[in-house]
């Protein structure tokens, strides 16, 4: 099969309608090992091949704003475009979440931008949002874990904050702690919910990405960047 050629529209009805229930339920989706394995592996012997080079280290801010900050985050990344098996699957399957959730929900997400993050032993990314209301057009963050039997003790954990959340066994005084195994998806309002990644004890590897809405002005249309 031609992973580069699927789009998964149909097998992932299912799991498309139940992130949009737990998106209008609570804001964000946690589906444990629900991406389709052939793509997982496919994306992690991608993510793994990919020569050091390829990854940057990854700053906080955009454009002219862009800077290393050692103190919030020290992870690598690697943007995510059509020019591998991999990452053309990978885009055709957010194509199919996307049209599902502005059919379902009239999201009127525009766009979607992705990559590849590598945290080594250590790394960390501390409590940040992926955007602030009336500044920015980032709708819903997208995160899919491509990490191979990995235990609560390699840490590493995505830590959400949701003042909403009533305490339960994976809530901790409105912290939501996030496992990053193999093909686990986590969706939230990117507008909402603060989070950390926690560091690692062994490499950690991941996608991080946005829907976006569409900030053209004078017809020049707002790419990601």
């Amino acid at each position: 099969m031609n992973l580069a050629h699927t789009t998964y529209s149909g097998g992932d009805t299912s799991l498309f309608e139940s992130i949009s229930n737990d998106i209008v339920e609570k804001g964000y989706s946690i589906r444990p090992y629900a991406l389709p394995e052939d793509l997982t592996c496919l994306l992690l012997q991608h993510i793994i091949e990919l020569p050091t080079d390829k990854f940057k280290r990854a700053g906080i801010g955009r454009a002219k704003g862009h800077m290393i900050n050692d103190f919030i985050r020290t992870d690598e990344i690697s943007w995510i475009t059509h020019n591998n098996p991999a990452s053309c699957a990978w885009i055709k399957w957010t194509e199919s979440l996307q049209a599902y959730l502005n059919r379902r929900l009239f999201l009127g997400l525009f766009s979607f931008e992705s990559h590849f993050a590598h945290y080594a032993k250590g790394d960390f990314y501390k409590r940040h949002k992926d955007a602030f209301k009336g500044e920015g057009n980032r709708v819903l963050s997208v995160v899919v874990y491509l990490n191979q039997q990995w235990s609560a003790d390699d840490g590493g954990e995505l830590v959400i904050y949701d003042k909403k959340s009533r305490i339960s066994t994976v809530v901790d005084n409105s912290q939501i702690k996030v496992i990053p195994s193999f093909g686990t998806i986590v969706i939230f309002l990117s507008e909402e919910f603060p989070h950390e990644v926690l560091p690692a004890k062994r490499d950690r590897y991941s996608i991080a990405g946005w829907f976006r809405l569409n900030n053209s002005i004078a017809n020049n249309i707002d790419p990601p960047s």
